[in-house]
Parts: structure tokens; sequence; C-alpha cells
């Protein structure tokens, strides 16, 4: 293996579970097309260097400073990394930064956090690092006038902005703080900035929530209808339609709902970022090689992410530690899954972009 453009680091890192040992890092020119270096699985980590879902900002308080969440990829492996803000925000005059520990605060969809997050963008000159702009802004249950927010964003960062999202049409933990589920009349008001989105070729990460322990598919249908009233845009679902409401369902029960999605829905990608994945599912035996097989098969509609929250009680060591346990999949999967998933094939394939992911190294 050519090692030209890697920077070879021999120390012992949490990243590594395999013990200590030398850990080849990459850069972005490894990434460029028609790159020769292949990428050798016993010696470079198997954490993502891709995080496409992660929130640069909190739900209230103080934030991790941008350029120190920055500093998170460069020491972790991570190249390509979306921009999230938070779409809903708690009042500035709250004590509160998280809206789970103050029920019935409203923490409601503001603009605020991606203009914060676009002119941090600006200011403070990525290199070394590939960073995508998500709006985050959109009330999906309240769609009059996403059209003519967007036109600010041009306005003020044109060209900046190549995602949206996460966005909600139903985050049952965010009942208490004033969110409402989107509902079909509210789906079918889409249409403008749906519009919008295709014709830029916008990829939207939607949060909707398949149901709860009581009913594992209450608001299924919601997502359904999204798909059939909306089969030309890129939708990326959020966490699989998991959550910390919905942790008894079985593991063959949802794979078979995320078939069938997947075959009625070619445009159809799969988040598999947050941490609650790996603690009620892929950490178990015979869960985790359920799934195992369900993303090699579909190893193409795949994108990883932490959902890491940048909130100033975080640190470098939470995020390092959130990558490896959604990472840990990454073992199970074969080379063209690995690198379609961890080394980030399926994402700039997505946003076509100018890198392809390295070859796996044939022993």
């Amino acid at each position: 293996m050519r090692r030209g453009i890697l920077t070879t680091i021999v120390a012992c890192t949490t990243l590594v579970v395999t013990g200590c040992s030398a850990v080849a890092t990459r850069d972005l020119a490894s990434y460029k097309q028609d790159n020769a270096i292949c990428y050798d699985r016993d010696t470079e980590p198997y954490t993502s260097v891709v995080d496409s879902h992660i929130h640069f900002r909190p739900f209230g308080g103080e934030a991790v400073p941008f350029e120190e969440v920055k500093q998170y990829f460069s020491k972790t492996g991570v190249l390509f990394a979306n921009v999230y803000g938070i779409g809903q925000i708690l009042p500035v005059d709250s004590d509160c930064t998280y809206y789970l520990n103050c029920p019935g605060t409203d923490a409601l969809p503001s603009i605020k956090n991606d203009f914060i997050n676009a002119a941090n963008l600006v200011e403070f000159k990525s290199q070394g690092i590939q960073l995508t702009l998500s709006m985050t802004f959109p009330d999906l249950a309240n769609p009059d006038g996403i059209v003519q927010t967007i036109e600010l964003y041009d306005k003020e960062y044109p060209k900046m902005f190549r995602w949206l999202g996460e966005v909600n049409l139903i985050k049952q933990a965010l009942l208490n703080n004033g969110h409402k589920a989107a509902t079909k009349e509210n789906i079918e008001q889409w249409t403008d900035f749906m519009r919008v989105l295709r014709e830029r070729k916008i990829p939207i990460n939607i949060h909707s929530d398949l149901g709860n322990d009581q009913e594992p598919t209450k608001y299924l249908e919601l997502m359904e209808y999204v798909l059939e009233l909306y089969p030309d845009n890129k939708i990326v679902w959020a966490h699989m339609g998991l959550s910390k409401e919905l942790t008894k369902i079985s593991a063959e029960d949802h794979i078979k709902i995320m078939q069938s999605f997947l075959d009625k829905s070619p445009n159809l990608m799969l988040d598999i970022s947050w941490r609650v994945l790996y603690d009620n599912f892929f950490s178990k035996a015979k869960e985790k090689a359920l799934y195992v097989t369900f993303f090699k098969k579909h190893s193409d509609r795949i994108l990883p992410g932490t959902d890491f929250v940048a909130s100033r009680d975080k640190t470098l060591k939470t995020y390092k530690d959130e990558l490896e346990v959604v990472s840990r999949i990454n073992q199970d999967l074969d080379d063209e899954a690995f690198r379609n998933i961890a080394l980030g094939e399926n994402y700039f394939r997505l946003l076509n972009m100018d890198y392809e992911a390295p070859q796996i190294c044939q022993k």
C-alpha cells in the first residue's frame, strides 16, 4: 500500500479498540477522484470519515466554538461533515440548555442558528475539512414562508446552503416543548419548497418517528405520505425512524418496514446516526447480525453520523466516544458496504461531490 499522502500516527487511541497500534489518517487529497491509494482496513480506523448528522449549535445556552468543533474532526479522522444548526431553539431568556430538562418551555423553529453557522463558515475558512452547510429552520407543520426564507438565505449567503435538515415531521421527544406533528394537509403544502430542493438537488433530512413502544407504527403513515407525494426528492430518513420512545420493536419488524420503504422509494436514504441505535439494537449480537445483513444488501442507501450536539458541556472526548460507538457496526460490514458508508461514497454521490472513496486494499 502506498503511503505518499498518509500521515502515520503511532499511538494508542480510543478510536482503536484492538489495542495500541499504528493508525493511518488521511487528508482530503486521498479522497480525490482517481486516487490510487487503497484503504487498508487492518491498519486504518473503522470510524466513519463522514459525519452527515452533527449539530454545531445547541438548543440553548453556550455552544462549543465553531473552530473547536472543527478540531474535533481533525483529531478523529473525520474529513466531511454537514453543518447542522438546531432548528428548534429555546428562548434566549431561558436558563435551559436542553429541552427535555424544561418541559413546557417552547423550543420552536428559528433561522438564528443557521445564520450563526453561515457567518462562522465565512469567517473561519475550512482547511483540510469539507463542510456542507444546512438549513434547519423549516417548520414542517407550518410550511408557509419556507420558500421566501430560502430566498433570504440566498441573498445573505448565496450558494452556500446545500442541504436541508434535520427537520421534524414528528419528534415525540419535543411534544412537551411546543412541537406539533405535521399533518397530511401540511405535507400537501410542501409543494413549493420541495420543488426548490429538487431543482437544486438539495437533500432533505427528516426526523420522523415511526412510533413508540405502545404503538410502534403510530406515525408511519406520515413518512409514507411524504414519499408518495415527493418521490423525486432526495430524502434522508433520520435514525431510520427510531428514537428513545421506540426501543422494543423487533429488529425483524423494523427491518421489514425499512425494506418496504426502500423498495418503493428509490430516492430514499437511511441515516443511521445517534448512539440510541447502537445502545438498543446494534449492541445485541442477534439484532446486529440482522442489521449488518440489511446494510450490506442496501449499502448504497445508508449514511453515517453521530447526532452530536455541540453544547458547551461537551468536549472532544464526548465527540470521540460518540463517533467510535456509532462506527462500531462498520467493523462487520463487507468491503463494499464499508466503502459506501464509512468511507463516504454514498455521501459524495448524494451531493455530486468531486470526491471518491478509496478502494479497499486486497490481501
